[in-house]
């Protein structure tokens, strides 16, 4: 029987017992993304409910088996009896109850104890209901295979998701950062410009309203970044104070393989979800087979062996009795209820089918989609890291405008903005494609560990502490300045 199940599941074996075998893996020190996926398997609430659920169902298939086993009841009986008698004696006209309280005479033991055992051992010769109830349980334990493992990928999604979250919000917020001191330098030069009136005051206001603006932009960013490692945290039940950033040179292609139709394929033969719900019809369809086997008769061997005694004056010895045999039973009419059944379990085999189609085409259409996605994530962070190139040029040749009077103090604050925008919009494609990309895995039914492991690469070991430094530039806007900077001369 379960030789049979692990067979169907073969797919599925190797994630399972990673599953299963995950909280014996020792957590490790360094708080990189294949750490903290460790973290998870091992301390994850919901994961730990889908492999107890998944543990429950193993154990109703042993339960059902057992109905097809011999049974063997045993029970007995100890009691005292006292026995009250009213009926008139036909000698002299006294009660019996009279002439025993006088003395005993004619009468008997008014109190006397009893002892009786009884020994049943019965095995089913022919049951299709409980057959059809083992079936039912193995086919629950197929269902529950994929259930737990689209629980784990949901796992291992929702940490990448939530640890790249943390990386996307810390080079915003540092974009921000950037943004606030630029602005502010901005708007001291500002102020000592009107001081010795060379601007009006206007000026000094556009300046101050955009320092504002990007002081509230660093705020929700700070907000934003605390968030996500909250997230982090109830994922996995710990809190880390610094995590492994991403390269700057981690590759940026199309999936692999190219073919969009390679994936789909995937999805349907693979996503857990999918065959979840297939599993989830010939469960319907077993119902069903359950339903018409109450009309089957049960046949079933018996035997039995009773055993009483009693202490009363009137009784001498013991009473033994046995039996070996075989009893059938054969439902005639149960009020119409079998046919019920039947009906209903039909119903839920239809619906299980349309659940199933149903699954199917949202699979489909969301690996269409992640796919496209993550094609379009190419061409975004190329498109966005040129932005940044292009936003700097127009920053400074803004700034030489406004130096010989060409240009004003409000284009050269839009033009640090947009700059600072584009530094953050180009950490938000790069994050996008990663997470798209596992995601795309994930819907086809092909991430893992492994997966995970893959990503990992890509980080470099330098820490993303929770709390920036006060004072110096922030590290992803130097990066960002320097993508497409010409070389120092003399380098």
């Amino acid at each position: 029987m379960r030789l049979a199940h692990w067979a169907v599941n073969a797919p599925f074996r190797p994630l399972l017992l990673a599953v299963l075998t995950s909280s014996f893996i020792l957590p490790a020190q360094a708080a990189d993304l294949i750490n903290i996926t460790r973290d998870a398997l091992n301390n994850n609430a919901a994961l730990a409910s889908a492999r107890a659920e998944f543990s429950s169902v193993e154990a109703a298939s042993d339960v059902a088996s057992g109905a097809l086993l011999p049974q063997v009841n045993a029970s007995g009986n100890v009691a005292h009896n006292q026995q009250y008698e009213s009926q008139s004696s036909s000698r002299g006209g006294q009660s019996a109850g009279a002439a025993s309280n006088a003395g005993g005479e004619g009468g008997g033991d008014d109190r006397y104890n009893t002892v009786s055992l009884s020994l049943e051992a019965t095995q089913a010769l022919f049951n299709a209901v409980t057959r059809q109830e083992v079936n039912q349980a193995e086919r629950q334990i197929d269902q529950q295979v994929y259930l737990l493992a689209a629980t784990e990928q949901q796992l291992l999604i929702d940490v990448a998701t939530a640890y790249f979250d943390i990386l996307r919000a810390h080079e915003v917020l540092e974009a921000r950062l950037a943004q606030e001191r630029a602005i502010g330098r901005q708007l001291e030069q500002a102020q000592e410009q009107f001081e010795v009136g060379l601007i009006a005051i206007t000026e000094v206001e556009e300046a101050r309203a955009s320092f504002d603006q990007s002081r509230a932009d660093r705020i929700a960013g700070e907000s934003n970044l605390q968030v996500a490692f909250e997230v982090l945290e109830q994922l996995t039940g710990q809190r880390y104070a610094s995590i492994d950033a991403l390269g700057d040179g981690m590759p940026i292609a199309l999936p692999t393989p190219t073919d969009r139709n390679y994936w789909v394929e995937q999805a349907i033969e693979r996503n857990p979800q999918v065959l979840a719900q297939q599993a989830g019809i010939e469960l319907s369809r077993v119902g069903v087979e359950l339903a018409r086997a109450g009309r089957m008769p049960t046949v079933q061997a018996f035997a039995n062996y009773q055993y009483s005694d009693s202490d009363s004056d009137l009784v001498s010895g013991y009473n033994t009795s046995s039996q070996v045999g075989v009893s059938a039973n054969l439902p005639i009419y149960t009020g119409g209820s079998t046919s019920a059944r039947i009906r209903q379990g039909t119903f839920q085999l239809e619906s299980s089918q349309y659940d199933f189609e149903s699954q199917r085409r949202t699979t489909i259409q969301q690996v269409r989609s992640l796919y496209t996605q993550v094609s379009n994530n190419v061409d975004t962070v190329d498109a966005r890291q040129q932005a940044i190139v292009s936003n700097r040029s127009a920053l400074e040749a803004t700034r030489a405008g406004y130096e010989v009077g060409t240009r004003n103090i409000v284009d050269v604050l839009n033009a640090e903005q947009n700059l600072y925008n584009a530094i953050a919009n180009y950490a938000e494609a790069r994050y996008d494609y990663v997470v798209n990309l596992l995601s795309l895995r994930q819907q086809a039914g092909l991430l893992d560990v492994a997966a995970i492991e893959e990503v990992n690469a890509w980080l470099t070991g330098d820490e993303v502490n929770f709390t920036l430094p006060e004072s110096g530039e922030p590290d992803a806007y130097q990066r960002a300045m320097d993508i497409g900077a010409p070389p120092t001369p003399g380098a």
